[in-house]
């Protein structure tokens, strides 16, 4: 069974702190993955991990347990509710084309680009060593409002051959299609709920907290091999995803 671990959060001083960690910490319940451990850390760990007083933890978790998400044993601990229903992800499965079509369309700056180390989240597709390389990207609405950022992990060896104008005009999946002549054999999509975070609450012009649909889409080429992850983080007063499936 895996241990249960909160996500980090980047705590906002001008917002109450023990609501930002409540809601950080029900979106990591509800985000669990499935067979982690039911049993929380304890106040001080928590706190801890947080970088806030166990008071203001407590009263955190007093929220949570009024939300009938955790049970509170005096010695035995803080357990999350069996009964806590997890995210079920959406996920979408279409052609490449579609796929393209459905990233295009709108205009992008480029935020910046460079190797760096991949991220833990990231290791299940390129392995817990080595480097990729990460695309970062605003991206406009026809009015000039931002409505989504996508962060594009891809192999470094693919990456050196971007040209990173191209992705003010083109999605990923299209610029390594057919500007490098990457033959892709599958893209596998994701879509869940979340918070927003500092960084995307800035980025979006959305308040700290505020719903945000994450999508995660992987992209393999014909030997098998994950060229591509790409991860965009979606206003959530603005989007929504459908499924059409053909019948036949």
């Amino acid at each position: 069974m895996t241990a249960f671990a909160p996500d980090p959060l980047t705590l906002n001083r001008r917002l109450p702190l023990w609501y930002q960690v409540s809601q950080s910490l029900r979106a990591s319940i509800l985000g669990r993955r499935a067979g982690a451990s039911l049993r929380l850390p304890t106040e001080a760990d928590l706190a801890a991990h947080y970088g806030v007083s166990v008071l203001t933890m407590r009263q955190a978790l007093k929220s949570l347990e009024e939300e009938g998400l955790i049970s509170r044993h005096r010695r035995r601990g803080t357990f999350i509710e069996p009964g806590a229903r997890q995210a079920t992800p959406v996920r979408l499965l279409g052609s490449v084309d579609t796929i393209v079509a459905q990233q295009s369309g709108m205009r992008a700056t480029l935020l910046g680009h460079g190797r760096e180390p991949v991220p833990p989240q990231l290791a299940e597709y390129f392995g817990a060593d080595g480097e990729v390389t990460a695309f970062r990207r605003l991206r406009y609405d026809e009015d000039g409002e931002p409505t989504n950022w996508a962060e594009n992990h891809v192999t470094s060896a693919l990456a050196d051959r971007i040209d990173p104008a191209d992705l003010e005009h083109w999605p990923m999946t299209r610029v390594l299609r057919d500007r490098l002549g990457v033959r892709i054999s599958r893209n596998t999509e994701t879509v869940e709920a979340r918070l927003a975070d500092p960084r995307t609450a800035e980025l979006l012009g959305v308040p700290l907290l505020s719903p945000i649909l994450h999508y995660t889409g992987v992209t393999h080429d014909d030997a098998g091999q994950v060229v591509d992850v790409a991860r965009i983080h979606y206003r959530g007063d603005r989007f929504a995803f459908s499924v059409t499936m053909d019948a036949r």
